[in-house]
């Protein structure tokens, strides 16, 4: 593909009067990590159901793999993972996955995937009788089994342990080495940090913000140098050796806070400094926002119902 894997163009979706989705208007690039973020309310899910072909729009254009979202062909190319559901109660694991890969023309191995997801003990209990996390991580094993083009993730990792959670980051990681554009819905902030090539952040069904990690957490970032090192540092020595504009606190004892333009520069001077007194500076490091703060920033602090 050479355009958009993903294309919305000012959709709109109403409930009882309410916008749920006002004039949203994004991409995707094809073969990356699109993260779709927004606190609970915002329209997230709408959005995605829309793209999936599960609900239709009042107002707006939605192009998946250049095609509408009801396109019978689009369901060998796209895979989905809902939130909760998606599998027969009574099918065995191994069985439900075997079923959804024989429809496919080249799926994935049924048993390295299950395998691969930590759910190969348990790939002869029936679907009801698997844990919560268990039940997650099939529904992202039938999603992917039969290779498509485009995925979309509803909360992949929710109610997941750190080690099925990190197998599940390993896979989507995977996916995308393998072309696969993957459309990721999460509250994990840290996940979309390690994950999305891009974000959209929503709120009230309306794009606050957009772009790649680095762009969202670089902008109004606090030039901030923090370092470890022996308590009682002269720190009007250090000023002088610093650029105009510059201040230097300690604070508690033994950790200090430059603030000012961080740039090479600036690192390499306090370093130079430090290592012309004999001074080890432990842990220096540029402090940057995270994802977090900018979704709270942008969102709000307080907890949406």
């Amino acid at each position: 593909m050479t355009g958009a894997a993903l294309e919305v163009l000012d959709l709109a979706k109403r409930y009882a009067g309410r916008a749920v989705v006002d004039c949203l208007s994004f991409s995707v690039r094809p073969g990356t990590v699109f993260a779709l973020l927004g606190p609970n309310g915002a329209g997230k899910t709408t959005t995605v159901e829309i793209c999936e072909g599960f609900r239709s729009a009042d107002a707006g254009e939605v192009h998946v793999l250049g095609l509408p979202p009801r396109d019978r062909s689009l369901r060998s190319r796209v895979g989905v993972m809902p939130q909760s559901g998606g599998a027969y109660p009574g099918l065995r694991a191994r069985e439900m996955l075997r079923l959804v890969a024989s429809f496919a023309a080249h799926p994935l191995p049924p048993d390295e995937l299950l395998d691969r997801l930590g759910l190969g003990e348990v790939a002869d209990t029936a679907y009801r009788r698997l844990s919560g996390g268990q039940q997650q991580r099939l529904s992202l094993a039938l999603a992917v089994v039969g290779r498509p083009e485009l995925v979309f993730l509803d909360e992949p990792t929710a109610g997941l342990d750190p080690q099925a959670r990190r197998a599940t980051w390993e896979l989507v990681e995977a996916l995308r080495s393998d072309g696969v554009t993957v459309v990721l819905t999460t509250h994990l902030l840290d996940e979309a940090e390690r994950l999305a090539d891009d974000v959209v952040i929503l709120d009230a069904g309306r794009v606050v913000a957009a772009g790649t990690v680095a762009e969202l957490t670089a902008s109004g970032a606090a030039g901030q140098l923090r370092f470890l090192a022996p308590a009682g540092l002269d720190l009007g020595a250090l000023l002088a050796d610093l650029p105009a504009g510059c201040s230097a606190t300690e604070s508690p004892a033994g950790h200090y806070l430059v603030e000012g333009a961080v740039d090479p520069r600036l690192l390499a001077t306090v370093a130079t400094w430090c290592a012309d007194r004999g001074v080890l500076a432990r842990d220096l490091r540029v402090q940057t926002r995270t994802l977090e703060d900018v979704f709270l920033e942008l969102t709000g602090p307080e907890p949406r119902a």
